[in-house]
């Protein structure tokens, strides 16, 4: 779980790249490409008896309706897609769009039609340039046949695949995977695999971004390694998701660091415009939070949305105390913050308690959410749990106008 959490700055890079869509396509039209020119090469391993049964004519015909079929199949395909990113920015929140353009299964579909495509036009071109012999037509046949079978499956697939992509539901239980992926990542691996936070000394040089935004991810491993080669001892100042700026420091270093050394350290730190869920398991409650927001607004009044959200949100939660514990952190010379539990029930309770709180619905259940975490771990929940339950009676006892319901919300908990 905490191998990708704990990624080198090069290895996240690598898997920012892999996961953008040109990508796939990219890597999908050039095997397509190549199994189109392969059957020129293998064409002399063909038996000529076979070209003459199998019929050398065969594959023109069956190229060019995929040439025309997938340039429209690839337009519709594509139209669905930014109809749902569209749909989940109106619907949901802005933030959870990302999670859609990065599926992997549309991305995969994009990506076989444009390569069929690409396959299909290329093995015309080299057809009527004559590169095939009758052998080498019969491995294009075959190859064709083969495309065929996957394009269907492929089609099959992504009409089910259409009918909840992008859908509110689908749209939240992506959101909490990927929170719960993370907060279980954090769990198994405290303060980013650093050690604990420690009071930093006064005799400490700063190190500052060079850019605006928010950390995305921190190379502890590197920061690590450059404490060790140099004997620093570095004290990270913010974790994944906090917005930096150029006079807010990334991290405070107890030892002699030149300028080359600092520019080391600052860029184990990614900075990103956008913040990002794989190391900030804030991000992944703060956008549930979104969602249920949106479904409380007087425009939606979806109610149960935000009931929905509320166990979505007490499952991520659960998980920082559920999952087990790693190794100990292996390096000694890193310190890191610790997440906060007040701060991730700010995140997550208090809009939902402010935007639900004339709906006695939404708000017992926020109160049975909140007992309920502060009964599955008291030691971690307990205080926090009491005292944002109290804020939502307060909330509540203002905003529900009906006095049973006022009476219902002060008898929840007990």
């Amino acid at each position: 779980m905490a191998g990708k959490y704990l990624a080198s700055h090069g290895f996240y890079i690598l898997r920012q790249i892999t996961k953008r869509i040109w990508f796939r396509a990219s890597l999908f039209s050039v095997a397509a490409i190549v199994t189109a020119l392969v059957a020129a090469w293998i064409a002399p391993f063909i038996p000529y008896e076979l070209s003459l049964r199998v019929g050398g004519k065969a594959v023109d015909n069956i190229l060019t309706i995929l040439a025309s079929s997938m340039l429209a199949v690839t337009t519709f395909a594509l139209s669905a897609s930014v109809t749902a990113y569209g749909s989940a920015t109106s619907t949901v929140t802005p933030r959870a769009t990302q999670l859609l353009v990065d599926d992997r299964f549309t991305q995969n579909a994009l990506s076989t039609f444009v390569g069929t495509f690409l396959f299909s036009i290329v093995g015309i071109i080299a057809l009527t340039t004559g590169l095939y012999g009758a052998e080498g037509r019969v491995v294009l046949f075959f190859a064709t046949i083969v495309i065929v079978a996957v394009i269907a499956i492929t089609l099959l697939r992504w009409i089910q695949h259409l009918s909840s992509f992008g859908r509110v539901r689908d749209t939240i239980e992506r959101v909490e995977t990927i929170a719960r992926r993370a907060m279980q990542a954090w769990a198994e691996a405290p303060h980013l695999g650093a050690q604990p936070p420690v009071a930093v000394p006064s005799e400490t040089s700063p190190v500052y971004p060079a850019e605006t935004g928010y950390v995305a991810h921190i190379d502890v491993a590197g920061l690590a390694r450059i404490a060790d080669k140099h004997t620093l001892t570095i004290h990270i100042a913010e974790l994944p998701g906090a917005f930096v700026f150029t006079e807010r420091a990334l991290a405070h270093v107890a030892g002699a660091i030149d300028d080359q050394v600092r520019a080391a350290i600052e860029k184990t730190f990614s900075i990103l415009t956008d913040r990002e869920f794989e190391q900030d398991p804030r991000f992944g409650l703060i956008v549930l939070s979104e969602i249920a927001s949106r479904a409380l607004s007087p425009a939606v009044n979806d109610p149960g949305t935000a009931i929905r959200v509320l166990g979505a949100g007490q499952r991520v939660l659960s998980d920082l105390v559920d999952t087990k514990r790693g190794a100990e952190a292996a390096h000694l010379r890193v310190h890191a913050p610790a997440l906060e539990v007040d701060d991730m029930f700010d995140d997550f309770f208090r809009p939902i308690a402010r935007d639900g709180a004339s709906i006695i619905e939404v708000q017992l259940r926020l109160i049975a959410t909140l007992n309920g975490l502060a009964t599955h771990a008291p030691d971690v929940f307990g205080e926090t749990a009491r005292r944002h339950a109290d804020a939502a009676k307060l909330r509540a006892a203002e905003a529900l106008a009906f006095d049973g319901d006022r009476q219902a919300m002060r008898m929840s908990g007990r």
